[in-house]
């Protein structure tokens, strides 16, 4: 992954842009690990999750939407980090809601069997779309 940016989150339009080899890795690659930070800065569990690619844009959702969990955290905090082949890189997250081009790169993706709990009116309402801020290390 080459996120090499350093620079803090601000708005959407000031963070880095994934390059092509990043699209390409995300398209290519079946999940994710995410965590987001807690209240006291620490970060709670990677949770695996599905990821998709529309243009230029990198987005995940969850299956279901809720206050709490990694969710919950990202939507709150607007930050979340993810995990990619030994990479750590710190994202900002910006909530979209739904989106038939998502639904469509989940369905393609992921088989329309298999994305079926990922393109319901739920899931689809709890998009949230990732920009890279700061690649943290190797894990």
């Amino acid at each position: 992954m080459n996120t090499d940016a350093t620079e803090e989150p601000g708005p959407a339009s000031s963070a880095p842009a994934w390059s092509s080899a990043d699209l390409r890795f995300f398209d290519d690659v079946r999940e994710l690990e995410i965590t987001a930070p807690r209240t006291d800065g620490t970060f709670g569990a990677w949770t695996p999750i599905w990821v998709v690619v529309v243009k230029t844009d990198v987005f995940v959702r969850t299956w279901h939407r809720r206050e709490t969990g990694w969710y919950g955290r990202a939507v709150r905090t607007r930050r979340a980090r993810i995990r990619v082949s030994g990479e750590t890189v710190d994202v900002m997250v910006d909530p979209t809601g739904e989106s038939d081009a998502v639904d469509e790169a989940y369905r393609a993706k992921y088989g329309a069997g298999g994305a079926q709990s990922m393109v319901t009116t739920e899931a689809a309402a709890s998009t949230l779309r990732l920009r890279a801020v700061q690649r943290r290390h190797s894990s």
